[in-house]
């Protein structure tokens, strides 16, 4: 059957149609993958570049070395030391278990180590380094390297760790550093990534954590090629970081080392400024621990034996501990008293062993009395009827204002943990905090140091250096950051009537070398050392009225809780202030008997720099004094390495 010309003509123009509009698609097409490959090719060849480059070189980060501290001369106080520790590769050792039997019997390994590292290369890639154990010593090593073709896999590794020198001496005052924790990270807003380096680690309390950003320094960069599953081929180059800053305190170590080994075993704590510019050059508490501890990974055994210690030897009390000042904090109201022209230099207070004071009575410590008492009288004797009487005509916010005049109910600028404000209370304060009015026998209580007034030893000491000078006295413990001295302590007048002043330092010159003063059994002889001080001594209980008539339970006869905190502070000489001292022992029953002593041996101490002469003390005491110090001697630190590592 034959086809109509026209029909086939119509046929072929559909065809032609067609195939135009199909091969215009496939031109289209080709023209925007050919566009698209231009772009990707051409346009992004820099990014796309960048992306592989950054799949083959990886920049890994080194960790810097941490700033070393020293103390006023140059002593370390912390350092860091070489830490040897043993890696092993998998994939480099074959039989795991037979290489790992292989090295325990050539260096003494820990199974819980072992536990831990196979655990972890079961988690890992097969050519990553996994710790087997750490700080291992030289000897050991040695041992590895000459066993090397024996033991596959198996490599020494040597990096900086942490060491305290002086051990528990610095504990308080220093801290440690410890691993970053998650908690630690949780704390940061924008974390260094440092800190998220393995087993990097920081400060956790102390200067090391006060002063972490400075010490911690800056990290290097190191660029590595690596292959398709992460193992580094090569080290393309590396930039070295910045190390911490060196930081020198205004501590001496050799004081720093008697003070903690005069305290002892007790509960107490000691601070020592330098009355010329604020140094501190010493700040003890008692008991310590060894921070070397915390370094290396604390045992649970061990730190249980710290948290359960009811002496709590992880208390920093010398700036955390706040205490009733007691009789130490007559000195503010005598003050108080002179400046505001309640009492002049003759005037007294007659004291019959109690004042009453709205139906109650308020007893001195002498139940017969002291009789008539002038302002240096009452400081020597530490009456405290003389001091019930004055403060109640004074006030309450007279008081408290001197008192922060004098340092004390203000927290102290320091690079320490928790450093304490203490409190000077007023009539708002105890409005606010406890919804009440102020009463009399408030004011009553303040007088003598007890009631709502507390204070750290911290502020004891910068009390007693400001009364020794007539100066504002501010602590420092930096002496110098990279060798940049830190500005003194050394501030302006108090603004305080000179003769007020006189008289006060007059009357604690008589606590400590009149025969009636509370201090005169723990004087200093030597003449041109002698001390001013004052006693104090803080109940930690209610004495009632019952227990009073029947005759106050002694101290001896309490559980050691129970019984008053002992306190004293001084500053020498006399003439010529050049350190102040203050000392607190709690639960230490009296500060005379207990406190004084102490404080006496360290201000000698601290103005002779090492053992004074036997002839500095009382006749009585100087045959225990002699074994004393030889028993303290025992203790002392060996300096001759740091000695000859300085040459």
């Amino acid at each position: 059957m034959s086809r109509n010309p026209r029909d086939t003509q119509g046929s072929s123009r559909k065809i032609t149609r067609r195939a135009a509009v199909l091969g215009g698609a496939q031109l289209g097409f080709m023209g925007i993958l050919a566009f698209r490959m231009r772009h990707l090719q051409v346009d992004q060849a820099d990014q796309f570049r960048m992306l592989a480059e950054e799949n083959r070189i990886n920049m890994r980060l080194i960790p810097p070395s941490r700033g070393e501290i020293f103390d006023r001369n140059g002593l370390p106080i912390a350092r860091n030391e070489p830490a040897y520790r043993i890696t092993i590769v998998r994939e480099d050792a074959g039989d795991v278990e037979a290489v790992i039997a292989r090295l325990a019997r050539l260096i003494p390994l820990d199974p819980a180590d072992i536990d831990r590292a196979m655990s972890e290369m079961k988690r890992s890639a097969p050519f990553l380094p996994i710790t087997l154990a750490e700080r291992v010593s030289w000897e050991d090593v040695s041992k590895i390297a000459v066993n090397t073709p024996a033991l596959p896999g198996i490599t020494p590794d040597v990096g900086l760790s942490r060491f305290y020198p002086l051990g528990k001496d610095f504990a308080h005052v220093v801290g440690y550093v410890g691993p970053v924790s998650d908690y630690d990270l949780s704390k940061i807003d924008d974390p260094d990534q440092l800190l998220r380096i393995p087993r990097f680690q920081i400060g956790k309390v102390g200067l090391e954590a006060k002063m972490e950003e400075q010490l911690r320094g800056s990290a290097g960069t190191r660029r590595v090629e690596v292959n398709a599953v992460g193992r580094v081929m090569r080290e393309l180059d590396r930039q070295e970081g910045e190390p911490g800053a060196n930081i020198q305190l205004t501590t001496d170590v050799m004081l720093q080392n008697y003070v903690q080994a005069r305290l002892g075993d007790e509960s107490a704590a000691a601070v020592v400024i330098d009355t010329t510019n604020g140094d501190l050059l010493a700040v003890g508490s008692a008991p310590s621990f060894d921070p070397n501890l915390f370094v290396r990974g604390i045992s649970v055994s061990d730190y249980r034996a710290l948290t359960q210690n009811d002496h709590r030897p992880l208390a920093a009390k010398s700036v955390q501990g706040i205490y009733p000042p007691g009789s130490t904090f007559k000195m503010v109201v005598a003050l108080a008293g002179l400046e505001a022209g309640v009492i002049g230099p003759e005037d007294t207070y007659w004291c019959g062993g109690y004042l009453e004071v709205s139906n109650r009575r308020f007893h001195c410590w002498k139940r017969g009395g002291h009789g008539h008492m002038n302002v240096t009288g009452a400081l020597r004797e530490s009456c405290d009827v003389y001091f019930y009487e004055l403060a109640s005509r004074v006030g309450i916010e007279k008081i408290s204002d001197m008192a922060n005049r004098l340092g004390l109910g203000i927290r102290h600028e320091l690079p320490l943990s928790a450093v304490a404000a203490g409190l000077a209370p007023t009539r708002a304060w105890k409005r606010e905090v406890h919804g009440q009015d102020w009463l009399i026998g408030d004011t009553v209580n303040a007088s003598i140091g007890q009631g709502y007034v507390l204070a750290s030893p911290l502020q004891l000491a910068v009390m007693t250096a400001r009364i020794a000078t007539g100066r504002i006295i501010n602590p420092r413990l930096i002496k110098s950051i990279d060798g940049i001295e830190e500005p003194s302590g050394s501030g302006e007048s108090l603004g305080l009537n000179p003769r007020h002043l006189a008289m006060v330092q007059g009357g604690m010159y008589e606590v400590s070398n009149n025969r009636k003063g509370t201090g005169y059994g723990a004087r200093i002889i030597a003449e041109d050392m002698r001390m001013a001080g004052k006693s104090g001594t803080s109940q930690v209980r209610n004495i009632t009225a019952a227990e009073r008539a029947a005759g106050v339970t002694s101290n001896e006869d309490l559980p050691w809780n129970r019984r008053d905190h002992a306190l004293w502070v001084n500053f020498a000489p006399v003439e010529n202030p050049k350190v102040a001292v203050a000392v607190v022992v709690e639960h230490g029953s009296g500060g005379s008997s207990v406190a004084a002593p102490i404080a006496r041996d360290i201000t000698l101490q601290a103005l002779y720099q090492g053992d004074p002469p036997l002839d500095a003390y009382p006749s009585k005491d100087r045959d225990r004094i002699a074994e004393q110090q030889e028993r303290l001697r025992a203790l002392r630190p060996d300096l001759s390495r740091e000695a000859k590592s300085r040459a």
